[in-house]
C-alpha cells in the first residue's frame, strides 16, 4: 500500500465539513440548486472547467493534464429523501421532512476530496470529468443528464461510480462483475369505480374492494411465475382511496415499485401485471388505467474493467480493503443508464452495522470519506496513466 490513503486522510476534516453543509440543507430530486452551487465554487477554486444545469440541476467539472486522449467520468449523486430524519447530531438536517439518508451527502464529499487532491498533484494523463448527477432517488437523473448531452458534450472512455451500503463491513470495497442490481419499474394503477354513501354499497362500484383484491393478486406474480433461480419483487408501496370512512370513492390509486434482474424476467413481471389488473378490473366492475415510469435498466458492471477496478483498490489501498465477489441487491440505480452506454463499474463501501439507507435514523459514516476519496483516485491515476 502507498502513501495515497494517509494523504487522502489528511483531509478528512475538510471533506466532513462539506458533507455537513450539505447534509443539513438537503434538498430532493431536480431541485438542488443550492447544493450544485456550493459544488459548482468549490470545484471553480480548485481550478476545474464546470458546467452547471447538465439535466437541469447537474453539475459536471473537467479537468485536463498531460497529452493524454483517455477520459473517464467519476459520477456521484447530490439528491435527498423526502424522510423526516431521527438522528440527533451536530449536522441534522435543517429542513423539515426532508434529509441525507442514503448517503448521498457521503458520495458528494467523497468526490470533492479527490477532486481536491486531483487538482493539487495533476498525476494523470487525459481527462477526467466529475459528474455530480442529480434526481438518483426518482431514477431520473442520469437520464436527464444523458438526454442533455453529457457524452457529447463531455466524451467519455469509461464511468465509475460508487454507493455506500450498510450491513457491509465499514471501510471495505465490494466489486462484482456482470449483473449487479435490478431493473425498477415504477408504475401506477388507477381504478375507477362509481362512489356512493357508505350505507349503501350496492349502488356503488367499489374500488377499495377492487384494489384490495388487486394487492393480493399481484403477489401471485413473483410466487407463481418467476422461477426459484431468478429473482424479482412486485411491491404495492402506496394504496390512495378516499377521505372519509362513510364514503366510498370514485377512484383508488395503487403505487406499484417493480423490480427483476434480468430483461426476461422483467417482460414476465411487467406482462402479469397487466394481464392480472385487466383481469381483476373486469371481476370487479371498475375500469382502470396503467401509468407507466420510466423503463427500468439492470445496472451490469463490465466485467474485464470491473476485475482492473479491484485490481486498482488492492494495489492502492490494501489486499484486505477489498472483497470480490461481492453481494448483489435488488435495489435500483440509475448509474445503470450510464453503463448501457459506456463500459461501467460500480462498487460498494461499506457503512458498518447502521441502519439502512432510506432509514430515519440513517447516517453516512465519515471515517468513510478519505477512503472513498481515494478510489477515485486511484482509479483516475490509473486509467488516465
Amino acid at each position: 500500500m502507498d502513501t495515497l490513503l494517509n494523504a487522502l486522510s489528511s483531509d478528512q476534516e475538510q471533506m466532513k465539513a462539506w458533507r455537513h453543509h450539505m447534509h443539513r440543507h438537503p434538498e430532493l430530486a431536480f431541485d438542488e440548486h443550492g447544493t450544485a452551487h456550493y459544488i459548482a465554487e468549490l470545484l471553480r477554486g480548485w481550478g476545474y472547467e464546470v458546467s452547471e444545469g447538465i439535466g437541469r440541476t447537474g453539475v459536471v467539472a473537467r479537468m485536463r493534464c498531460g497529452d493524454g486522449t483517455k477520459s473517464i467520468g467519476l459520477r456521484a449523486d447530490t439528491d435527498a429523501l423526502a424522510v423526516q430524519e431521527m438522528i440527533d447530531s451536530d449536522h441534522k438536517s435543517t429542513v423539515e421532512g426532508r434529509s441525507h439518508t442514503c448517503g448521498h451527502d457521503g458520495h458528494s464529499a467523497m468526490l470533492l476530496g479527490a477532486a481536491r487532491y486531483l487538482a493539487r498533484t495533476r498525476a494523470f494523463n487525459g481527462t477526467v470529468n466529475l459528474i455530480f448527477q442529480p434526481a438518483e432517488e426518482i431514477m431520473g437523473g442520469a437520464v436527464a443528464m444523458i438526454e442533455d448531452g453529457l457524452f457529447e458534450r463531455f466524451p467519455m472512455d469509461a464511468v465509475f461510480g460508487m454507493h455506500n451500503m450498510p450491513g457491509l463491513e465499514r471501510g471495505k470495497l465490494y466489486f462484482t462483475a456482470g449483473p449487479i442490481m435490478a431493473a425498477v419499474d415504477n408504475w401506477e394503477i388507477v381504478l375507477t369505480g362509481k362512489g356512493s354513501h357508505g350505507s349503501m354499497p350496492e349502488k356503488s362500484i367499489d374500488p377499495v374492494v377492487a384494489g384490495a383484491s388487486l394487492v393480493m393478486a399481484l403477489q401471485t406474480i413473483v410466487s407463481r411465475n418467476v422461477g426459484a433461480k431468478d429473482s424479482a419483487v412486485v411491491s404495492v408501496g402506496a394504496f390512495l382511496a378516499g377521505d372519509a370512512g362513510n364514503v366510498i370513492p370514485q377512484t383508488a390509486t395503487l403505487r406499484l415499485s417493480i423490480r427483476s434482474s434480468a430483461p426476461e424476467t422483467r417482460k414476465l413481471v411487467l406482462d402479469k401485471v397487466k394481464s392480472i389488473t385487466a383481469a381483476q378490473a373486469l371481476s370487479f366492475g371498475v375500469s382502470y388505467e396503467i401509468r407507466e415510469g420510466a423503463p427500468g435498466a439492470v445496472l451490469v458492471n463490465e466485467p474485464d474493467q470491473t476485475v482492473e477496478c479491484a485490481e486498482v483498490a488492492r494495489a492502492r489501498l490494501g489486499e484486505d480493503q477489498v472483497v470480490m465477489p461481492g453481494p448483489t441487491f435488488m435495489g435500483s440505480e440509475d448509474f445503470a443508464y450510464y453503463a448501457q452506454r459506456k463500459p461501467g463499474t460500480y462498487c460498494f463501501i461499506g457503512n458498518g452495522d447502521t441502519p439502512m439507507v432510506h432509514h430515519p435514523m440513517y447516517d453516512f459514516d465519515d471515517r468513510n470519506l478519505p477512503i472513498g476519496a481515494a478510489y477515485w483516485v486511484a482509479v483516475t491515476e490509473h486509467f488516465l496513466e
